[in-house]
C-alpha cells in the first residue's frame, strides 16, 4: 500500500527559506542624483552669463580650460556669487559613460547657486 506525502514538511522548508532570503537581504536605498527637464530652446531671464563645461573621458572642461574632476568643486565655488541660480551647460565628448555623468552631477550637487542643464547630442 503506497502512503500519502505529506506537505507539511515542504511547506515548512519553504517558509524557511522565504524567511532566511528575507532577513538576509538588505533594501536600502540607493543614492539618488535628481535631474529636471529644460523645455528646449527656453529663454534665460537671468543676466548672469552661462558657464560651459565639457565632459571628457579623463578631464572636465569649463570655459576652454582643462581640470581634473576633483578640481572642478573649487573652480566652481570660487566665483562670484549674486544670489541667482548660475546656469551650466554641460556638453558631453563621444565615449563619455553614463557612470561619468554621474560622478560630475554628484560633484555638483554639492556646489550652491549652480543650476546644470545637459545638452543632447546628436
Amino acid at each position: 500500500m503506497r502512503r500519502r506525502l505529506s506537505m507539511t514538511s515542504l511547506i515548512d522548508v519553504i517558509f524557511l527559506l522565504l524567511l532566511f532570503f528575507m532577513l538576509s537581504s538588505t533594501f536600502s536605498k540607493f543614492s539618488e542624483v535628481e535631474l529636471s527637464a529644460a523645455a528646449g530652446g527656453a529663454v534665460q531671464d537671468s543676466e548672469n552669463r552661462p558657464l560651459f563645461l565639457q565632459l571628457r573621458e579623463d578631464d572636465v572642461r569649463l570655459n576652454g580650460e582643462a581640470m581634473p574632476l576633483e578640481a572642478l568643486t573649487a573652480a566652481l565655488k570660487d566665483r562670484p556669487v549674486d544670489g541667482e541660480s548660475q546656469p551650466l551647460l554641460i556638453a558631453l565628448a563621444s565615449g563619455v559613460t553614463s557612470q561619468r555623468l554621474t560622478d560630475l552631477l554628484v560633484a555638483l550637487r554639492g556646489i550652491p547657486d549652480i543650476a546644470p542643464t545637459v545638452l543632447g547630442g546628436a
